[in-house]
């Protein structure tokens, strides 16, 4: 019996994909500073948050008072997240109250 060689093929070949000026590395230890000095540079937040006029306030308890951390605490900060994130969205402007101090973004 004779041995038929396999031919290997590279899946990269079978792909047409548009070629892009893209870097393949997304280097984004160095890309997120350069985004942060940017907004910074231009004070995008603090335009942002003067056109909004609503205020959204989200009352948190103080971290981790009823004992040890547990999986009510994760889920807890995950729901807090989703709600400041649509709040974000809906273009209210957020504040934060927790441990009975209030702190409002002027």
């Amino acid at each position: 019996m004779e041995r038929v060689e396999e031919k290997r093929l590279d899946f990269k070949d079978t792909i047409f994909l548009p070629k892009t000026d893209f870097p393949m590395k997304a280097n984004l230890t160095q890309k997120e500073l350069e985004i942060l000095e940017f907004w910074e540079k231009n004070s995008i937040y603090e335009k942002v948050l003067r056109e909004r006029k609503e205020l959204f306030t989200v009352h948190d308890g103080p971290p981790y008072a009823n004992g040890h951390i547990h999986l009510g605490h994760a889920l807890n900060k995950v729901i807090k997240d989703i709600t400041v994130k649509y709040a974000l969205l809906s273009e209210k402007k957020p504040s934060l109250f927790q441990d009975g101090i209030a702190t409002a973004s002027q």
